[in-house]
């Protein structure tokens, strides 16, 4: 689920045109080493003006990843390369411009789906199944400049860190739905 990019082929306005710019610029096919997975705000039909093409993707040599996307997109608008720790975790971003939105590209040395970034859509994504009257409350935080994760928290009422609760809540959902209604 979510993991290729075809459903968006089909979906709303600004869905179809990053589907476009995605594969016009061939980005999936020239990272399919690094195992790129599209992620954020746009998959989930929740994204607002100015929203980005995260694409994450599991990097273990960042030098080696760094000259790869200089070579490929370093003369598009915005290029930069940055490394950090998040969470505790070494981390590389590469943030461009191309065919109408800003991209960002996220590696870590995990495997996607053990990734925060992919964690938090899936769950929001089965928020936003599960309570679809999120959806535009969510939108019109993010409107006001709050971040994703602390919209969702803000709404359903998460106490503490927004991002470790929504991850939280998500496994109490996905724990839920599996065990199915209990009989007495």
């Amino acid at each position: 689920m979510l993991k290729s990019i075809a459903y968006l082929q089909t979906g709303n306005e600004r869905q179809r045109r990053a589907y476009k710019a995605i594969v016009d610029l061939g980005i999936l096919n020239d990272l399919a080493r690094y195992g790129p997975v599209l992620c954020g705000t746009i998959p989930i039909g929740i994204d607002v003006d100015g929203s980005d093409l995260d694409i994450i993707m599991k990097v273990e040599d960042f030098a080696k990843f760094t000259a790869i996307a200089t070579r490929l997109y370093g003369n598009h608008t915005g290029f930069q390369v940055k490394s950090n720790i998040i969470r505790e975790m070494p981390a590389i971003k590469v943030n461009f411009d191309f065919g109408g939105f800003p991209f960002e590209l996220f590696g870590q040395p995990q495997p996607v789906e053990a990734q925060h970034a992919y964690r938090h859509m899936l769950v929001e994504h089965r928020l936003l199944m599960k309570y679809p009257d999120l959806k535009n409350d969510v939108i019109r935080l993010k409107e006001q400049g709050i971040k994703t994760e602390p919209a969702f928290a803000r709404i359903l009422q998460l106490a503490g860190d927004p991002y470790d609760s929504l991850l939280t809540l998500g496994e109490a959902i996905r724990v839920s739905s599996r065990s199915g209604p209990s009989s007495r």
